[in-house]
């Protein structure tokens, strides 16, 4: 008799166990909150109207549709039950033989409930596109706008200087000077600005040297207003205030500054870090359970290499994932497992047109290539050669044009009587 194995979350981590497993020998359930798998790297692009979000939205039931072991559920996990060996979830209870956890991390407030309902963040497709509703509803406002409230309107600030930040931020200096321009004649450009808001004293501060400096360089050439060493310690939807006293009036405010796990209840909390990562060991298994493993960003391994946990990127949780898919195989048979090692690919980000920095074991480059290199290893994540082609497609025009037709607002009357802020 087959046994079951659970996967409880849709990202990188859990589409690849789903791929890997051995289907003659396991049932596989896969929950999710979402009926689709997201292309994280690439929100950023939905949110400053560069793609559209079927391009990097991929419907789970599609992916799996030729494999009729794997069962796939809408679903929020709510309890484990160890014990029982039972998940409890909005839908039902499901038995299981082995539990995989890979629910991924959602954005990190600090505790700070104000910001966290002001703030717009950058974790989910839903995000993207109501990043991109409300900027360009912003503009439209600004046309009819008093000089008091334009203040508000022309500000735009992004909190944390990681990879999705500087993305950001040179992604909308792009479209601020290349774009919207285009569309909004009647609006001062020179007025909207830019700020980028790092606690540390580098953007891009867990890359290499070059990498920080040229970053740097790139988002003033861009005109990016940049605050290092700063942080953001309230936003009431109107003004921002920073640890070094400044006020900034802002009407948009996206916060990339930290993540937490997405926890679920029912494990001992021994096994949870305080930020919500489960303890696991060289295998992935959850500490103190034997037929409950975590991967990908909720799960925090220690190695030799890495004493502090490997970083929270695609490469881990897809390898981790396809590791313990060959483990799980090998209990099934008696036979020894293999412990995880990760072996860094590399790092990388890219800030605009003709603009990236690249990362790699052995050299670290920036500028144009490096941004060429960004653009062919994103498009080969890409999980369809058709979604490969559109995203393809509507890079190569707007890098000729300089434009894109993306700019639709896209909300039913009730949810534009509820946008943030404006």
């Amino acid at each position: 008799m087959k046994k079951k194995i659970i996967i409880i979350g849709g990202g990188f981590a859990g589409l690849h166990l789903v791929k890997q497993l051995d289907k003659k020998r396991f049932d596989v359930l896969l929950l999710d909150r979402l009926n689709h798998h997201q292309f994280q790297p690439l929100f950023y692009q939905v949110a400053t109207s560069q793609l559209e979000p079927s391009s990097i939205s991929f419907p789970l039931r599609h992916i799996f549709n030729k494999s009729p072991s794997t069962q796939i559920r809408l679903a929020d996990a709510q309890k484990i039950n160890p014990t029982e060996n039972k998940l409890e979830t909005n839908i039902g209870a499901f038995d299981y033989d082995y539990l995989i956890i890979a629910t991924g991390c959602k954005t990190n407030f600090f505790n700070n409930s104000s910001i966290e309902k002001y703030a717009f963040t950058l974790k989910t497709t839903y995000d993207a596109i109501e990043i991109r509703n409300h900027i360009i509803t912003v503009f439209e406002k600004i046309l009819s706008s008093d000089e008091q409230e334009k203040q508000h309107l022309l500000n735009l600030v992004i909190v944390g200087a990681g990879p999705t930040g500087v993305e950001l931020a040179g992604a909308f200096a792009e479209i601020k000077r290349y774009i919207l321009p285009k569309d909004y004649p009647g609006i001062d450009f020179s007025r909207f600005s830019i700020y980028l808001i790092e606690g540390s004293k580098n953007t891009l501060n867990n890359m290499s040297e070059l990498a920080r400096k040229s970053s740097f360089t790139y988002l003033q050439q861009l005109d990016v207003k940049i605050i290092t060493e700063t942080f953001v310690k309230d936003y009431d939807g109107k003004f921002a205030t920073l640890s070094n006293g400044v006020i900034i009036p802002v009407s948009t405010l996206i916060w990339a500054a930290g993540v937490t796990g997405n926890k679920t209840d029912g494990l001992s909390e021994s096994c949870w870090t305080s930020t919500n990562r489960l303890l696991v060991n060289r295998f992935n298994q959850v500490q103190g359970y034997e037929n409950i493993y975590a991967v990908g960003d909720i799960a925090l391994m220690t190695t030799p290499k890495y004493p502090k946990g490997h970083p929270q990127v695609a490469n881990v949780a897809i390898n981790q994932a396809k590791l313990l898919a060959k483990n799980i195989s090998k209990m099934s048979q008696g036979e020894p497992l293999t412990e995880y090692e990760y072996y860094d690919l590399g790092t990388m980000a890219t800030i605009g047109r003709n603009k990236a920095v690249v990362d790699l074991p052995f050299i670290n480059f920036k500028g144009y290539f490096a941004w060429v290199v960004w653009m062919f290893l994103h498009l080969m994540l890409i999980l369809s050669v058709k979604n490969k082609l559109i995203i393809f497609v509507n890079w190569a025009w707007n890098y000729i044009t300089k434009d894109s037709s993306l700019r639709l607002i896209l909300t039913s009357n009730k949810e534009k009587s509820k946008s943030k802020n404006i």
